[in-house]
């Protein structure tokens, strides 16, 4: 029989995910509810897509592992930071899944043939000027992963039950702009997943596991 965290039961759960439709349910979720000042500020900004592979690999009964990467120092934006893969929407992409697969064998290798989505997030908006939509999917066993350097400094993964306790969800504030911004961060083992990467985890965990 599968654990709650398995890989099998996480695709049963992105697919039949509790909440407003996906299309609408931005302003309900993570970093807007401890944020409400931003919500009017996110709804008159024009924003670029950006799709993110929220990826469980499957490890059978046991725990799935989500895999994330450590940005390289260099990149204008989020430098050094823990991302999920992913990037900007090309016009030559046929969806948002595409984008994300496509990103995903950018920048660590993942080759598609073994990634198998299974549903959306409702999108993230971000200051930074993104519209991000979290791509969920599972990932078979056998791949291998090849970072691209110039974008990606590290690549792991963290127990999916880990990253679905909300007693593993700390509360941060910084100032930015003049005003303190209120985000979750989630420690571990010596990397602090933060921003935007523990907000997407925020709103998985209340779609599907709260």
């Amino acid at each position: 029989m599968s654990t709650p965290f398995s890989a099998e039961d996480f695709r049963a759960r992105a697919t039949r995910q509790s909440g407003s439709p996906i299309d609408m349910a931005w302003r309900e979720h993570g970093d807007m509810l401890i944020n409400p000042s931003i919500v009017p500020v996110l709804e008159t900004m024009t924003l670029k897509d950006a799709a993110v592979l929220v990826g469980v690999v499957d490890g059978g009964p046991l725990d799935g592992r989500v895999i994330l990467t450590q940005r390289t120092a260099n990149l204008r934006k989020h430098s050094g930071q823990i991302a999920f893969p992913g990037g900007a929407v090309d016009h030559t992409d046929a969806s948002i899944e595409e984008a994300a697969l496509r990103e995903a064998e950018e920048e660590i290798g993942l080759a598609r043939h073994f990634v198998e989505p299974a549903g959306r997030l409702p999108h993230y908006r971000a200051l930074s000027g993104f519209r991000i939509t979290p791509v969920l999917a599972t990932i078979k066993p056998g791949f291998t992963l090849k970072r691209n350097p110039a974008e990606v400094d590290q690549v792991f993964d963290v127990p999916l039950s880990f990253l679905m306790n909300p007693v593993n969800h700390r509360r941060g504030s910084r100032d930015w702009n003049g005003e303190k911004r209120h985000f979750y961060e989630m420690p571990f083992e010596g990397r602090n997943i933060w921003g935007i990467t523990a907000g997407i985890l925020r709103m998985l965990y209340e779609r599907l596991y709260a």
